[in-house]
């Protein structure tokens, strides 16, 4: 960079001083602060990105020219379909808002890499072309302990690449009760059966042993199977297998073994005051060859999907040609890697994590929040309020029988029913998405940012005038 570009540089200003100024506060009075905080922040990126890839020459800083172009990119946004929400539901993993927020590490790798080219594909050593999944194999390695590691776009493309790559014109032996169904029509026996695969069941729907999936083998299996439950679960008169066992199975079979865990903590979830989740590291520690889990679930990364196991297995599936069709693109490997590199560097701070931040969230801290809102609107006689008990949810087919002890603000009106209520906020902008139960509005803050109380208070105002 030139004396003349850090000359440029440095006549841009800082994000806060440009929220101070009269068009800033001309745009907050129609949109909400964290909008038009980060309308600023991408336009001025954009300039500085401008200046150090190239701007010939000295330039003036004009402010109304600025912001004419933030306004534009604002009227731009508030068009499209898919929009920022705010999710006062309490379901800490919702698939239909977009599963988690990102660590705002991960978001600015995001913008980083949006912004011009990147290292996608190239070694910058040696020059050569190298590999995407170069980039964070490393890291899934050191955190899981795994011997190596894929990622693909979601968990279900990691599920039917290992499916096709071993079990292809073979068998494949499921345990009866594990042939599960989640979000968006997600069958495991259709996956199989798109893989090329044969599905053999094992067990009963509740009881299933080693002994079952041994005397299912025949000369035509090509791989033992265990699936996580995800959205369920089996209680009573149950009987699983052990994954030792299924392990132990598969060693003297010469057959290799795939647990698909779903959600796919890398920490321990009891140590946030939420129930236990089989982390990565256990499946990987018991010797399970092939182990998928999805990255924007209990991870709290980007959609993707990560295949951690033998080096073997893992060598396979890079090969195998259906690998470019469901590989991840630079974003979300940006965003992966970013969030992977937390876990690695903060090994004792998982509050780094959004998602986990939120799980771990007590409902005292949380009634904190609903009280905060509360008086934030008190006066507005159209309203009555009241914190209540209730209980969160992680989402996302993770955790299904452990709800998290919450506290709920629950709002009633006397010039709105619950439904129009709820209706009216989906419409505001951004669009806030609650609970309605017993005729009652009800706001979780689990899953609301301190930044966006605010926003609520003042729709619940704008609907009452």
């Amino acid at each position: 960079m030139n004396a003349q570009q850090q000359e440029n540089l440095k006549k841009l200003p800082q994000v806060h001083r440009l929220l101070e100024s009269k068009p800033a506060q001309e745009l907050l009075a129609k949109h909400p602060k964290p909008l038009v905080a980060e309308s600023v922040r991408q336009r001025l990126d954009a300039l500085r990105a401008h200046v150090r890839n190239g701007m010939v020459g000295a330039f003036t800083f004009d402010e109304s020219r600025f912001f004419t172009s933030v306004s534009g990119a604002m009227e731009t946004a508030a068009n499209r379909r898919l929009r920022w929400v705010i999710n006062a539901t309490g379901i800490v993993i919702h698939t239909n808002l977009g599963r988690v927020p990102l660590a705002p590490e991960a978001v600015e790798a995001i913008q980083e890499i949006a912004l011009g080219y990147s290292s996608l594909e190239m070694d910058l050593e040696n020059g050569r072309r190298g590999s995407r999944y170069a980039h964070v194999e490393p890291l899934i390695c050191a955190l899981t302990g795994a011997e190596a590691a894929l990622v693909v776009n979601n968990n279900a493309a990691a599920v039917l690449l290992a499916l096709d790559t071993f079990a292809r014109g073979g068998e494949v032996i499921v345990s009866r009760g594990e042939l599960i169904e989640i979000g968006g029509s997600f069958r495991l026996p259709e996956v199989i059966a798109s893989s090329g695969a044969k599905l053999i069941e094992a067990g009963s729907t509740n009881k299933t042993r080693a002994a079952d999936y041994e005397n299912a083998i025949s000369e035509s299996t090509r791989l033992l199977m265990s699936a996580h439950p995800s959205n369920y679960r089996i209680v009573g008169f149950t009987e699983t297998v052990c994954r030792a066992e299924l392990v132990a199975l598969g060693h003297d079979r010469t057959i290799p073994v795939l647990e698909d865990l779903g959600s796919g903590a890398l920490v321990d979830l009891a140590d946030l005051n939420a129930p236990h989740e089989t982390m990565v590291q256990e499946a990987v520690a018991a010797g399970v060859g092939i182990v998928t889990f999805s990255g924007d679930k209990l991870l709290g990364g980007p959609q993707c999907g990560i295949i951690v196991g033998a080096r073997e297995y893992i060598e396979r599936m890079k090969k195998n040609p259906m690998l470019r069709a469901l590989r991840i693109d630079k974003l979300n490997l940006a965003a992966l890697e970013a969030t992977l590199i937390l876990y690695r560097n903060h090994p004792d701070q998982p509050d780094r994590i959004p998602a986990l931040r939120m799980l771990a969230a007590s409902s005292m801290d949380v009634g904190v929040k609903a009280r905060k809102l509360a008086t934030m609107f008190q006066d507005v006689d159209a309203y009555t309020t009241d914190v209540i008990n209730g209980e969160s949810l992680a989402g996302g087919g993770s955790l299904p029988d452990n709800g998290l002890d919450t506290r709920l603000l629950a709002v009633s009106s006397t010039q709105h029913s619950a439904n129009e209520l709820s209706a009216a906020l989906r419409a505001n902008n951004p669009p806030i998405i609650a609970r309605i139960a017993d005729g009652q509005l009800l706001f979780d803050l689990r899953t609301v940012a301190d930044e966006e109380i605010a926003e609520i208070a003042d729709a619940l105002r704008r609907i009452a005038s």
